[in-house]
């Protein structure tokens, strides 16, 4: 009975507030009905509202991910929603500062632009390395960074490639086949860390 205690409260005072207001209008039968079935329906949907908050938040991570691309956490997976470009774009945080990463599966490295490695303070190093791109060859820099984080995943002492002629950040093969998993499922890139 203490469990349906808060219930029966609920109803009660729903039934006193309608009931109130209706004797105090002094209307037609007719009219006084509608307005107590406006009232059910209002009370009802603030019910819903209430019992399904769980459920909304979601709803509201859903369309917040899909107007501004920011990843959802479905539990330890997450849900990239795909860009109106055609790419998988994610926020992420390349030594604590905000990164936009476009997901490349045919990027071997995670490659960020020098502009980026300089504002994350990653340490530039000597090793350069040619690498082939969709643009023909490139050359990259060799270099490690502290941390790269989306979502709940983390890594650390991560390695990336600095790319000297483009200002296209990419996350590659090496963080996807860090994870348990990817897939494409519909207009989403699921990691699972």
């Amino acid at each position: 009975m203490e469990e349906r205690g808060p219930y029966i409260i609920y109803y009660v005072v729903a039934a006193v507030f309608v009931a109130s207001s209706l004797i105090g209008m002094r209307q037609p039968i007719g009219k006084t009905l509608k307005i107590a079935l406006a009232w059910v329906a209002i009370f009802g949907v603030g019910f819903l509202l209430f019992s399904f908050r769980s459920e909304f938040s979601g709803v509201g991570q859903r369309l917040k991910a899909e107007a501004m691309g920011t990843p959802i956490l479905d539990g330890r997976q997450i849900r990239i929603p795909i860009a109106d470009d055609g790419h998988f774009w994610v926020a992420a945080k390349l030594n604590g500062r905000d990164v936009r990463f476009m997901v490349d599966s045919g990027a071997s490295v995670t490659t960020v632009s020098r502009e980026t490695a300089v504002a994350a303070g990653v340490p530039i190093g000597n090793e350069h390395v040619i690498v082939n791109t969709a643009n023909g060859p490139a050359r990259a820099t060799k270099a490690y960074a502290e941390q790269l984080q989306i979502g709940s995943i983390e890594k650390t002492d991560f390695p990336i490639d600095i790319n000297e002629n483009d200002d296209t950040n990419l996350l590659g093969m090496n963080f996807l086949s860090s994870l348990q998993g990817w897939r494409v499922e519909g207009t989403y890139l699921v990691l699972q860390p």
